[in-house]
């Protein structure tokens, strides 16, 4: 858990439509223990110490009564990425993002007193690939390079596959800006990897091949990871809210990316663990095929910098990696201990 805070002086109702994921169960909870009024749109019932209401992100229904008058709606729903490509699961990623968006701006353009604030769930691999040394070896801020149909060396085009996410991410970002709501601030948060010291998530799964001696440079090693600890994803969405001044495309990444060769080898220190065999890119490839994924999570590089954040006055507690994959290693510890 983090570390609670003094009580807000005026309590907001908070609502996350599909935030019973690790990400929306770790801003309710951060909200929760700070006052607020939290109310989780979910498809399945699960005990919360918040309210839980059924919506099935589809039709308008009961659950819209929990947007009228609501202070900030933060909009998390999607299947995950974590599968193969197939026709089937690009429908029901597309689905599952696009329609539940255009659905909000449904329900939002009937309410009397809608949301003042509706933040929506992008993504950073919205930006182009960037792999260290290259000729695209560059930091992406909100106004960067947007990926599609681009290279990724002198001589190789990107996946088509990689094509089709980005083509995804800016068709999603393209429903939530497409309808005016003139009392509703909107903000597009592209996140990167958010890391948590909890089972199920990216850590996790990272750590046990770390652990397993399998931790090594994934590729070439020079793609770039993008990542924020999750300590700084819940303050930055509190920085959000509080300054009303601030709409439009969100970078919530850690100011320092760094090469994948690099991030792995801080986990592994973080761990003591000395060693980790490599794993190629060939290899990423094959063993995806098994695990039902795809290679492009880990193969696509991500150089995404915070810019607005930044210029807006946001202090990251955990600005580079090493310090936060140390935290994070204590915190998993304790949670096992």
């Amino acid at each position: 858990m983090m570390d609670s805070c003094m009580p807000p002086t005026r309590a907001l109702r908070i609502v996350l439509p599909g935030g019973s994921g690790q990400v929306g169960r770790m801003l309710a909870g951060y909200f929760q223990e700070r006052g607020h009024h939290v109310t989780v749109l979910t498809r399945g019932p699960y005990t919360a110490p918040w309210l839980t209401v059924h919506w099935d992100a589809k039709l308008l229904g009961p659950w819209v009564e929990t947007l009228e008058g609501a202070d900030v709606l933060i909009h998390l729903s999607g299947r995950s990425v974590n599968c193969r490509y197939t026709q089937r699961n690009r429908r029901e990623l597309r689905d599952s993002r696009i329609g539940p968006t255009q659905l909000l701006h449904e329900a939002i353009g009937m309410l009397p007193n809608p949301p003042r604030l509706w933040m929506n769930a992008s993504t950073a691999t919205i930006y182009r690939h960037v792999s260290q040394g290259s000729e695209f070896d560059q930091p992406m801020d909100e106004n960067g390079e947007l990926g599609g149909n681009e290279r990724i060396s002198p001589f190789r085009r990107a996946p088509e596959k990689w094509d089709w996410t980005t083509k995804l991410i800016k068709d999603w970002e393209a429903a939530f800006f497409s309808g005016p709501t003139p009392r509703t601030r909107k903000i597009a948060l592209r996140t990167s990897l958010v890391f948590s010291p909890t089972p199920g998530s990216v850590f996790g799964a990272l750590s046990n091949l770390v652990r397993a001696s399998l931790g090594g440079t994934q590729g070439n090693g020079r793609q770039y990871v993008s990542w924020i600890h999750e300590s700084d994803y819940a303050r930055a969405i509190e920085f959000l809210i509080d300054h009303e001044e601030i709409d439009g495309p969100i970078n919530l990444a850690a100011p320092n990316p760094l090469p994948n060769r690099e991030f792995m080898a801080a986990l592994r220190e973080a761990w003591d663990v000395p060693n980790g065999i490599p794993a190629p890119s060939l290899l990423l490839a094959i063993g995806a095929i098994f695990l039902r994924t795809e290679p492009e999570l880990i193969l696509k590089g991500r150089r995404v910098v915070p810019a607005r954040l930044l210029d807006a006055g946001f202090h990251f507690e955990f600005p580079t990696w090493p310090e936060a994959a140390q935290d994070l290693v204590r915190k998993w510890k304790e949670r096992v201990a």
